[in-house]
C-alpha cells in the first residue's frame, strides 16, 4: 500500500571542532518533506534479514530534495536509509530501517 506523508531528513555534519573530552562536535539539519511511503516487498524484507538489517519501509521522494542523508524521522520513529534506488530521474527511493531503540525526536 503506498500512501502520502510527511517525513523530515536528518543529517549530521562534524564541524572540524572538538569539544572539552577530545571527542568531534556535530551539527544536526533536518528538512520536512512530503513523501510517497510503502512497506518493503517480502523479497526486499528476507533479503534484508540474510544481510542483517531489519527493512521497513521505502520512502519515494524527488531527486533534487534528497541530498545524502541517512536518518529518517517518520511518525515518531528514527529510522537509517541502508540502500537508495533511483527508478527514474525525477525520484529516488530511500530503503529504511528501524534503528533499534530510536524514538521521539532526533
Amino acid at each position: 500500500m503506498t500512501r502520502i506523508n510527511k517525513l523530515t531528513l536528518i543529517s549530521d555534519a562534524y564541524t572540524g571542532q572538538t569539544d572539552d573530552i577530545g571527542q568531534a562536535e556535530a551539527s544536526t539539519a533536518s528538512v520536512d518533506i512530503i513523501a510517497e511511503v510503502r512497506e518493503v516487498t517480502q523479497s526486499e524484507f528476507m533479503q534484508g534479514k540474510q544481510d542483517g538489517l531489519s527493512p521497513a519501509f521505502v520512502f519515494r521522494v524527488s531527486s533534487f530534495i534528497y541530498s545524502g542523508q541517512k536518518i529518517v524521522m517518520f511518525m515518531g520513529d528514527r529510522y537509517s536509509i541502508y540502500r537508495t534506488y533511483h527508478p527514474d530521474e525525477n525520484y529516488i527511493e530511500l530503503y529504511a530501517e528501524r534503528e533499534v531503540g530510536a524514538t521521539g525526536e532526533a
